[in-house]
């Protein structure tokens, strides 16, 4: 089997085994082919089989991404997608031994995530013009986002038939295809209504998506990017915004208010608790409460 063979292979099992989404599959893609042509590159012989490469050109590999400029994150990223590869060829006899054990990924300092305070999320929602659809839509977007901590994709993908306003719940299908319950807030609710009971909006079917650009089709992840990035301009908030601010924004409101971190991770949609910790930070506003309740002489 030759290496391009063994990509197109673990391609399908990713599509139909695992169910992951096309987003998630080209993602795996374009890190195996970034890994073909460095091996084209330095032997063409290790594409010709799948069963060449060893522990050895990984590892060569590895390093001149670092040497290339690569992020440390971007490193460790390659190599996960290289694990996920071999150990699914591994598993499925393919080839006879793991080039990726014993490999350690770079190590990570892992940084805060950004959040915007509960002040500049109120900016972020009020530049919108909702005496039209596409201000409507707008806003509908920010205050969905916020209120349930939703990845940009799965906002994207989300279709009339996963949400109840009656119950304020959105049923999501994330990562994995796997499906979680999340909340819709009241002021979520009430920019939806807004935005799907106008006049000009079109196509409220079951199978029809939520978020629509201009043309009725679904509003694509990089058309909310942009719309959100733009807002927080016109919003005069000095640093970058992006649909995964709302989303840490999200989390980091809801630990500052005193939920627990298991319920975090069930809306977050995180199959581990250890992803979910990083939000565990201590806001200003936190530590200040936890000090004066707790300080005998504050």
């Amino acid at each position: 089997m030759t290496f391009d063979e063994a990509l197109q292979y673990f391609l399908r099992y990713l599509t139909h085994e695992k169910r992951y989404s096309t987003h998630t599959v080209s993602n795996y893609a374009r890190d195996l082919k970034q890994f073909a042509q460095y091996l084209e590159q330095s032997n063409a012989r290790l594409v010709r089989s799948a069963d060449a490469v060893t522990a050895l050109e990984i590892r060569d590999y590895l390093s001149a991404s670092m040497l290339a400029g690569a992020a440390r994150r971007s490193v460790a990223r390659r190599l996960s997608t290289l694990r996920s590869f071999y150990t699914c060829l591994y598993r499925r006899k393919l080839i006879p031994s793991l080039p990726t054990a014993g490999l350690r990924a770079p190590k990570l300092n892992r940084p805060l995530p950004s959040f915007l305070t509960p002040q500049e999320i109120e900016q972020l929602l009020s530049v919108h013009d909702v005496t039209t659809l596409k201000g409507l839509r707008d806003r509908a977007v920010v205050e969905v986002l916020y209120s349930t901590g939703l990845r940009v994709s799965e906002l994207s993908s989300l279709k009339h038939k996963q949400i109840s306003l009656r119950e304020g719940i959105v049923r999501v299908v994330g990562k994995g295809r796997k499906e979680r319950l999340v909340m819709l807030g009241r002021h979520a609710i009430a920019a939806l209504q807004a935005y799907c009971g106008h006049l000009e909006y079109r196509g409220r079917t079951p199978e029809d998506y939520v978020f629509k650009n201009r043309f009725g089709g679904r509003l694509g992840v990089v058309s909310i990017q942009k719309m959100i990035h733009r807002a927080a301009l016109l919003a005069g908030i000095s640093h970058t915004v992006t649909p995964h601010t709302l989303r840490h924004s999200f989390a980091t409101h809801l630990l500052d208010a005193g939920a627990d971190l298991r319920s975090v991770q069930e809306l977050l949609g995180h199959a581990s608790l250890s992803t979910t910790q990083i939000y565990t930070h201590i806001t200003p506003e936190r530590l200040k409460r936890v000090y004066d309740s707790a300080h005998p002489r504050k």
